[in-house]
């Protein structure tokens, strides 16, 4: 009997071992590991609106964000608005976004805004789906890119279309700079694969090009890989160390903290452009307030959107050594061609207004925090016949560039 007994209870152990073994590798399972990824990314909402896009915003606690799992921002004070703005500011229209068309100005919004708004002291946070995470190359690595910024200093052949991105921009260096703005025309280019992209942003670049860059980014992308879709969406990145670690798109990371309840990151932009046809723009400016030191941005005129704090770089922590503006592809080479993933419009800048995609009104902040034309600006192509900028200056865009591209063609084969 005690022989019996004594079994029972080995029996009994190697039941609740087996069922801890099961239990622990359920806990490790991917869908286990996609669902606590997603709790951290997804913050309790006070209220949800549905876009007609299928996106889902969530309206949450501006103190519950995402920027405060940093450890640095646990017991941060949000500042609330800027103690500066750069002078020179205020001389443009009064939307977010305007219609160049002759036709008089028409209000840009986000196509969520047609489902509702967020209350006060909430700011809209796109909702991260579990298909988001299953289209990522890894959990670790969604919504951080893989890959540089564009150097116009580099112009080895062998570096040509190093990791399949390829750029069309206008930048400048040489000074201290401490901030920069433009009006970026708005498109919908086409997606080849739907591991490429196609973007139009603006670049503040501090440090070198090694593993030290600082980076802060803004504009707006068409992203399948990120988004699931082919909408036109706002977005915003940052990075320390030249993408290796830190950073990440919108608020999908510890970070930019938002204060604007109006405006989500990566949301749907609405209306676009079309070729011969209304065209839009969006104004963004990035600058850094003298008092605090902090990085703000700014959507169109009246939408002070949030900041980077000063503590998460080291060379912008001081100024921005170079600023560029433009165009992005990636590029997969699918059996050893081109692809025809498009660059702002699809349309090469010859093209000009109307069919051509063009940045306007590009401007830098200076030492004395006085928005001025930018002085000595170069432009950078790595295939000229698959994507080229054109710059020029006049009254009315002051300085100003058209750029893009179809990409694959009898031309970039």
């Amino acid at each position: 009997m005690a022989t019996a007994r004594g079994g029972g209870v080995g029996c009994l152990l190697v039941v609740v071992v087996a069922v801890a073994c099961l239990s622990c590798a359920a806990a490790r399972s991917p869908a286990a590991r996609a669902h606590r990824h997603l709790k951290r990314l997804n913050k309790p909402a006070v209220k949800s609106i549905e876009s007609p896009d299928g996106d889902i915003i969530d309206c949450v606690h501006i103190s519950h964000q995402p920027a405060f799992d940093h450890p640095f921002l646990k017991n941060h004070t949000i500042q609330m608005r800027p103690n500066y703005h750069p002078d020179g500011l205020y001389d443009e229209s009064k939307s977010a976004a305007t219609s160049s068309n002759g036709a008089g100005e028409k209000p840009m919004v986000q196509l969520w805004h047609q489902g509702g708004r967020c209350p006060e002291d909430t700011i809209p946070i796109r909702r991260t789906k579990r298909d988001d995470l299953l289209r990522a190359s890894s959990m670790r690595r969604y919504g951080k890119k893989r890959h540089p910024a564009p150097n116009p200093m580099s112009v080895d052949p062998n570096l040509l279309n190093e990791g399949g991105h390829q750029h069309a921009i206008a930048y400048v260096q040489g000074e201290k700079y401490y901030g920069a703005k433009a009006t970026i025309n708005v498109w919908a280019p086409k997606i080849e694969q739907p591991n490429e992209f196609s973007l139009s942003q603006l670049w503040i670049l501090g440090g070198s090009f090694g593993e030290d860059l600082n980076s802060i980014e803004a504009g707006w992308q068409v992203s399948p890989d990120l988004y699931g879709d082919n909408n036109t969406r706002l977005f915003t990145y940052w990075t320390s160390d030249a993408y290796q670690a830190t950073g990440c798109y919108n608020v999908l990371c510890a970070g930019f903290v938002q204060i604007n309840s109006e405006i989500a990151m990566g949301a749907s932009i609405f209306p676009i452009s079309s070729y011969s046809g209304s065209q839009y723009d969006i104004s963004i400016m990035i600058w850094k307030d003298p008092k605090e030191g902090n990085w703000w941005m700014q959507f169109g005129k009246d939408y002070v959107l949030g900041y980077w704090p000063s503590f998460l770089f080291s060379y912008l922590g001081d100024s921005a050594s170079m600023i560029e503006w433009g165009g992005e592809v990636v590029n997969s080479q699918l059996d050893g061609v081109h692809t025809s993933t498009q660059m702002g419009s699809g349309h090469f800048p010859e093209e000009g207004f109307s069919k051509s995609s063009y940045f306007k009104n590009i401007q830098v902040v200076d030492s004395t925090n006085n928005l001025k034309a930018p002085k000595g600006v170069g432009t950078f192509t790595e295939q000229s016949n698959c994507y080229d900028v054109q710059n020029g200056n006049n009254a009315d865009w002051g300085t100003y560039f058209y750029y893009g591209g179809p990409g694959r063609s009898s031309n970039c084969p």
